[in-house]
């Protein structure tokens, strides 16, 4: 078995693979306002029913979904059905995910701020704790070693499913029939 050229690299490749994926869903969910209730309620709406297709199949050590479902709660709100996801098997796949949804992590506490005084941000505040982001990123990239070029392409894949995922479920027709 080949060992992968990107051993060690594995979060530069994925971050590479997917940048435009990225710009896509940051672009998207840039227009929802955080600091009205109804604004808000479609950002959490549209990000549940992407968490809610993701984190089943990620297994996440620190899911926020219970987070995501209080706050949703709170704002008088069920959850909503997750999107579908495809059903894929596979470490790389699974490592592709998470590196997409540990990730949206990083962004949580700025967007916290902008949130409305008085509503929820139970979510948006489940940031990494100091030296958790580095630790993800190397297990990360010590998670390949076992496997070969088709780890990497699994992972680049799991990764594009997420961010198509969440770009399924901040596209404004979805937060037109969902919102």
């Amino acid at each position: 078995m080949k060992k992968s050229p990107h051993v060690g690299h594995i979060r530069l490749a994925l971050r590479d693979a997917t940048a435009g994926n990225h710009r896509q869903v940051d672009g998207l969910f840039a227009d929802h306002s955080l600091d009205s209730p109804d604004g808000y309620r479609a950002f959490l709406t549209a990000h549940a029913r992407a968490l809610g297709a993701l984190e089943p199949v990620a297994c996440p050590t620190a899911p926020r979904l219970p987070l995501l479902a209080s706050d949703i709660a709170a704002l008088g709100q069920v959850m909503p059905e997750p999107l579908p996801l495809e059903d894929r098997s596979g470490e790389g796949y699974r490592w592709g995910l998470l590196y997409a949804l540990e990730g949206s992590r990083l962004g949580g506490a700025m967007l916290a701020r902008k949130v409305a005084p008085g509503l929820p941000t139970a979510y948006l505040s489940a940031v990494h704790g100091k030296g958790e982001w580095i630790a993800f990123q190397q297990a990360l990239d010590s998670a390949a070693p076992q496997g070969d070029d088709a780890w990497l392409d699994d992972a680049v894949e799991g990764a594009r499913a997420a961010f198509s995922i969440f770009a399924q479920a901040g596209a404004p027709e979805q937060a037109a029939v969902h919102g």
